[in-house]
């Protein structure tokens, strides 16, 4: 079985498909001076994105792991927007950690796994 990859520059993939799993680099808001709410709002954004390009969607997600540059500030403000944009009944595994992200104004950046349909 072939592997796919798509958005792909010398270091990465956006998206890679295999054996029917797509596996996402991690996402990130556009606006890195927002706050933990909008930078969510935008990296789910860019989830469901990349998701549609593979072929599937957030109906189908199968793994998340969200980190979040400062969990104790930024965990409810992430969790409130995370609750009303996932559809009732298809929760996926799920861990949430704070890191150390690659440019300090990052809030918050997710690493998805999801199944073709």
């Amino acid at each position: 079985m072939a592997i796919q990859r798509q958005l792909t520059n010398d270091r990465m993939s956006q998206v890679v498909v295999y054996n029917g799993t797509v596996y996402l680099a991690g996402q990130v808001g556009d606006d890195m001076s927002a706050g933990v709410e909008q930078q969510t709002r935008e990296a789910l954004a860019n989830v469901e994105r990349l998701l549609d390009l593979a072929g599937t969607d957030k109906q189908h997600l199968l793994s998340v792991t969200i980190y979040l540059k400062d969990i104790d500030a930024h965990f409810a403000g992430m969790n409130a927007i995370w609750d009303k944009w996932l559809p009732k009944g298809v929760a996926p595994a799920r861990a949430t950690v704070e890191a150390k992200l690659c440019d300090p104004q990052i809030l918050v950046e997710l690493s998805v796994v999801a199944a073709l349909p």
